[in-house]
Parts: structure tokens; C-alpha cells; sequence
């Protein structure tokens, strides 16, 4: 049986245990043996991290310990999928710049807060998002720092009305990467629970999951 840890904690904004609470049991029922943690310390234990299938982080604006940092590094470059959403991912650790590396990319801004915007898929190809379609969200539209070997599997495209400067912007959405042997996947849509009502945001965190498992 293959094996998940989700680890949730942070900002409570974002619903942390609220996200966990629609995700774990999906995992649950495609065969996985899920544990949940609310603490970093858990990134400690070498031998339990290494043994995982799959993280699932939810954890936002945090602080983590050069050790706990490692922890988790170590056991994603080791061959342990990685997988994880909005700030819950890419806004979990502001001052830790190889973490961010890891994950490929960072919150910077979402201009004008939560408004309708829509998701454009690009690599129809690609599993994680075959068949879908591009859709609309009602929520923040993520203003990022990306690494350009990223694979990019979706996008959104920002109007000038809210900042002139960044009209026409295409930022990546969802993406995929490697970080040592392990899989790594990343989606910035998911600020609170409610998102992932819109059908597409949640099955492309559910496929992202199942491929950045080991």
C-alpha cells in the first residue's frame, strides 16, 4: 500500500485543515495509507520520511527550522513525491530561498484580492490536465516568481484595470518539476476550501498528487 502524509498548518486563512479534509480521504480511497501531522517536526524523522509515497504540504506563511527544511529536502530528493497548492506551497516559508527551489516558485503579490479570472490549459497533453478545459475562478489569481525549467501545465493572463504595469502578464498556474530523484507538483489555485468546488482546480490537484507520488 502506497503511503501520504499530509502536513498542515500555518496561516488559518488559507483553511489548512479544511483543504486536508477534502484531499486525504480522496487519497484514502485510491488505495493510500494517509497520515496527517500539524507540526514540521515531523520532517525530523528520516527514516519515516524517506519510507513515504508522497507529501502533501499545507502550510502557509510558517517558519521552519534549518533541520526541518532538510528533513523534507533530503526525503524529496531521495525519490518521495512533493505535492502542494497556493500558499499552502508557495508562500510556506518566505525566508528559505532553497525550499522555494524546491518547490519552484514563489508567492509574491495577487493583485486586487479575489476576482474573476480565468485558467488557461496548455498541455492538453499531459495527464494532469488532459481533457480539461480553460475555466474561471473567483478567487485570488497568483502573481508569482517562477523557475523557468518548471514544466508548466496551465496559466492565467493578468489584466492591466488593477496594476497597468502587469496588463497581459501570463503567469504559470500549475506546474510540474523534478528536485533530485523525486517528483514535485504545484498548483496556485486553492485559497480556501471552497475553491475546489470548481470542478477542474480540484481534479487537477488530485491528478497532480497521484503523479508526484513515487
Amino acid at each position: 500500500m502506497k503511503s501520504a502524509l499530509f502536513v498542515w498548518g500555518g496561516w488559518e486563512g488559507h483553511e489548512p485543515k479544511q483543504c486536508v479534509d477534502i484531499f486525504a480521504p480522496w487519497l484514502r480511497d485510491q488505495g493510500y495509507e494517509v497520515e496527517i501531522a500539524n507540526t514540521l517536526d515531523v520532517y525530523l524523522n528520516e527514516a519515516k520520511m524517506k519510507s513515504l509515497d508522497l507529501i502533501v504540504q499545507v502550510w502557509t506563511m510558517g517558519t521552519i527550522t534549518r533541520e526541518q527544511e532538510q528533513g523534507l529536502l533530503n526525503a524529496v530528493a531521495s525519490g518521495v513525491g512533493f505535492a502542494g497548492w497556493h500558499g499552502g506551497a508557495g508562500d510556506s516559508f518566505r525566508n528559505n530561498p532553497d525550499y522555494q527551489f524546491m518547490v519552484g516558485g514563489q508567492w509574491v503579490a495577487h493583485p486586487g484580492g479575489v476576482i474573476d479570472y480565468e485558467v488557461n490549459i496548455i498541455k492538453p497533453d499531459d495527464p494532469i490536465v488532459a481533457g480539461l478545459q480553460d475555466f474561471q475562478m473567483h478567487s485570488e489569481q497568483y502573481y508569482m516568481h517562477v523557475d523557468p525549467s518548471n514544466e508548466v501545465l496551465a496559466t492565467t493572463t493578468f489584466r492591466g484595470d488593477i496594476l497597468p504595469w502587469i496588463d497581459g502578464v501570463v503567469m504559470p498556474v500549475a506546474w510540474k518539476r523534478r528536485w533530485g530523484d523525486g517528483r514535485v507538483f504545484y498548483c496556485s489555485l486553492g485559497h480556501v476550501a471552497k475553491d475546489f468546488d470548481v470542478p477542474e482546480a480540484r481534479t487537477i490537484v488530485q491528478r497532480g498528487m497521484l503523479w508526484a507520488s513515487r
